[in-house]
């Protein structure tokens, strides 16, 4: 059984090799496309942690605004500062 396993396994190596990424021909289209990938995911990934950033820097700024406002109208006790 595990001879007639082998010897399937051998005869069908050629469909079992591996992709031209990873024997890494540099020319190749499946190459390209996976390098555009990869920069693909990349910027995605930037660009979510730049929005998240931005995100917490703004409500920082919000908060420092409030709390300037906040100071501004504090009451007065009898008119007397």
């Amino acid at each position: 059984m595990s001879a007639a396993l082998f010897l399937a396994a051998m005869a069908m190596s050629k469909a079992a090799d591996a992709c031209a990424v990873c024997y890494g021909a540099e020319d190749s289209a499946m190459t390209a496309g996976m390098n555009n990938a990869i920069l693909m995911l990349l910027a995605v990934g930037a660009l979510v942690q730049g929005s998240f950033a931005a995100l917490f820097l703004s409500l920082r700024k919000r908060a420092r605004r409030a709390r300037r406002q906040r100071d501004e109208l504090r009451p007065t006790h009898g008119g007397i500062s």
